[in-house]
């Protein structure tokens, strides 16, 4: 790999009318240089007839254009339509609400363009199809035309984007008056966003036994005496390949991996044309009836990353994202573009997905597939296995029992300002969402929509009585004259909006969302942590009830019962600017809040937990499964690594482990400190601990390298169990 120069952008400007941006990017020793002259058209292969169709342009049309007869439609006989559609989005989005089923092209002529004379179209026509309800690919032809054409596409405007491109999903939001609690019986459970759907962890146990990742590794630990624990067994995985997720289900361990090995193929011209390896997901089923020896069963899986995982009444459904060579299709015009499986059942081939069991997601032109796919766990070894693909990225995932939802992000390209200098930016982003209903390992496409800005994280999705509903920020962070906005949609079982809340907190951005059932917790911030309590119960018509304005934030937010919650966060502190300006923020040490909630017009901060300084942190400020509950002694811990500093000029490692804490309606209270001083400059990631949770009378820490056993009574050390 080559050195960065330290050189990123360079640009040539003439006057404001006028200008070319050069745009040089060099990364890893690449450059790439863009004139930005040509004005690029980009719009769904296909789309529902009840959700209308778009077609976004990277530099604004003239208001006027639809009325002179710039931007018209033409049938399949060339026949001119008159038909409803309109500018929105400042001029970069053409939208026709209504249209009927059938094939159609866009037509967009130079007139149409704001400045005509000084800018040229890249393309100046589109063809989509509207279609009554999705449908299966017809074959190789109609795949390949997708992609030829999402080729042309962006070779016309570099800087375009589809939807989501499949990121590490920073995990979901609650249902129901106060679901995923769990932590109830005698032995712990993952913190589930949602009762009944098990999301999966690194760690799992059944009372008994501890099953942990540990690097390539999953580690079953004999728990049953916590004094005397031993290794019962190891399952070793080779180096290419990462546990990522483990569910337990009447005796099966389900292992899901990310592998990265050589890409298998017998044609050495495609070996060379991209990379030599590939990612793949897989699925590991162990018979583990007997923990000390257990037995690989089967193995499936596909090419593509995994995004996620749920257990739903024994069926396991997993979403990854497949990305295909497309764009060597003009030098390889035959390569495969359907994604491939394999089966152990099936001696472990590599076969690609049949075209019936593909489909184009409705309003997307992607260059992703997302696959889903399911298998019952109650027999393992024969059950079928159920694999769709669908034309279109994901990045947040929320399911329910009978619905499962994908989000992604839709970008869209213009010209932006920097100073005095034009380039093209993304503009910011909308939210696409994808219904899925399930019916045991069946999956089905049931409707899709787009609301206006982000998604945080999957906290910001819920289902409830038969509606959806998402809370977004509108506005792109990279944006300088983007002022943030925030808002609460609320859609029907066919993502028909009923219902919103909207510009909440300008200049503001959402850092925590919570739902409970008729209720919605949001909080924002910029200096101060705003939490808004919203009253969702009439759909048509939520409610902005109280607000509550306080030091710091909440980055994650927990039902303690219907009318408390607990935010764990950070404080924070204004501090002045010498010489004047805006103060500067300085985030301080974690802080856990109490807040009151019985009366949503009033709520009130109770009780407030600050543990260490600046650069104090734990696993559960970006994964929740990181809490640990135990409901009857109304305990909550968590891992944390502790630091102290002035948050300006130094920071310094103090300790690290795991607290407990006793959290009731009454307030907060330490109740375990199980964290070590060191003298180190940072913590060891071998003993740092990852994940708590208990079994009987014992509470266990697990880290990458040990499990340490305690009293759960009065949290005495019981033992410890070496994993290396």
């Amino acid at each position: 790999m080559g050195k960065c120069t330290g050189k990123v952008v360079i640009f040539m400007r003439w006057s404001r009318a006028w200008w070319i941006a050069v745009i040089l990017l060099v990364f890893s020793g690449l450059a790439f240089v863009l004139l930005t002259e040509n004005v690029a058209i980009s719009g769904s292969s296909t789309a529902l007839a009840e959700s209308g169709w778009r077609a976004n342009f990277s530099a604004p049309l003239d208001a006027d254009a639809i009325e002179k007869g710039a931007v018209y439609l033409t049938d399949t006989n060339g026949q001119k339509l008159e038909l409803d559609m309109q500018l929105a989005n400042g001029g970069r989005t053409l939208e026709v609400p209504a249209i009927a089923s059938g094939d159609y092209r866009l037509h967009v002529t130079k007139a149409a363009l704001s400045n005509s004379f000084l800018k040229s179209l890249s393309t100046n026509q589109i063809e989509f199809t509207i279609q009554d309800e999705v449908q299966s690919l017809a074959g190789e032809e109609e795949l390949r035309t997708y992609f030829t054409r999402l080729l042309k596409l962006q070779k016309d405007n570099p800087f375009y984007r589809g939807f989501g491109e499949g990121v590490e999903e920073a995990e979901d939001s609650a249902s129901g008056e106060a679901n995923g609690i769990g932590g109830g019986g005698d032995h712990s459970s993952t913190n589930n966003q949602v009762e009944g759907i098990d999301e999966g962890d690194i760690v799992q146990t059944d009372g008994d036994y501890l099953y942990s990742v540990s690097e390539s590794r999953v580690v079953i630990s004999d728990i049953r005496d916590p004094e005397n624990m031993e290794l019962a067994s190891v399952v070793k995985f080779d180096g290419e390949t990462y546990p990522e997720k483990l569910f337990l289900s009447d005796g099966t361990l389900a292992v899901i991996s990310s592998r990265f090995s050589l890409m298998e193929t017998d044609d050495e011209a495609e070996m060379e044309s991209f990379m030599p390896y590939s990612g793949l997901t897989v699925v590991s089923l162990y018979d583990v009836s007997s923990p000390d020896n257990p037995k690989l069963i089967r193995e499936f899986g596909n090419e593509g990353s995994f995004n996620n995982a749920r257990l739903s009444n024994g069926v396991l459904h997993y979403v990854s994202n497949v990305f295909p060579n497309y764009w060597i299709l003009e030098e390889q015009p035959d390569i495969e573009l359907r994604p491939r499986l394999f089966d152990s059942n099936k001696n472990e081939e590599f076969e690609p997905l049949s075209y019936e069991d593909l489909t184009i997601l409705p309003g997307t032109m992607e260059g992703s597939y997302s696959v889903i796919t399911s298998l019952n766990l109650e027999t393992p070894a024969s059950n079928e296995i159920s694999t769709k693909g669908f034309l279109g990225g994901n990045e947040q995932l929320y399911m329910s029992e009978q619905s499962l939802y994908l989000t992604a992000s839709a970008f869209e390209t213009a010209e932006g300002e920097f100073g005095d200098t034009s380039l093209w930016v993304p503009q910011q982003a909308d939210t696409e969402i994808f219904k899925f209903g399930l019916d045991g390992i069946a999956v089905e496409f049931v409707a899709s929509a787009r609301v206006r800005g982000s998604l945080l994280n999957q906290f910001s999705m819920d289902e409830f009585d038969g509606h959806f509903r998402l809370a977004t920020t509108e506005g792109a962070a990279w944006e300088p004259a983007s002022e943030p906005k925030n808002h609460l949609f609320i859609l029907d079982g066919q993502l028909e909006q009923v219902g919103s809340v909207e510009d909440l907190a300008p200049s503001e951005r959402i850092y925590s969302v919570r739902f409970m059932g008729s209720r919605a917790y949001m909080v924002t911030f910029r200096e101060t942590d705003p939490l808004f309590a919203i009253d969702v119960s009439d759909p048509a018509a939520p409610e902005v009830l109280g607000e509550l304005k306080i030091p710091g934030f909440s980055n994650y937010l927990h039902p303690l019962d219907e009318n408390h919650l607990i935010g764990f966060g950070y404080e924070t502190r204004i501090e002045p600017v010498k010489g004047g300006g805006e103060p500067r923020i300085v985030t301080g040490g974690m802080k856990l809040s109490l807040f009151d909630v019985s009366d949503m017009s009033n709520p009130k901060e109770t009780d407030t937990e600050i543990i260490g300084g600046p650069g104090t942190y734990s696993a559960l400020q970006y994964d929740h499964k990181a809490l640990f509950r135990h409901e009857q002694q109304s305990l909550f811990g968590f891992p944390v690594s502790i630091y102290d500093g002035d948050g300006m000029e130094y920071i310094e490692f103090q300790a690290e482990g795991a607290l407990l804490y006793s959290i009731t309606p009454q307030g907060i209270e330490l109740a375990a400190d199980l964290t070590q001083a060191s003298d180190q400059p940072y913590e060891d990631w071998n003993t740092s601990v990852q994940r708590m949770a208990y079994a009987k009378d014992a509470l266990y820490t697990v880290a990458n390298a040990e499990i340490k056993s305690y009293r759960l009574s009065d949290f005495e050390s019981l033992g410890s169990l070496p994993m290396q």
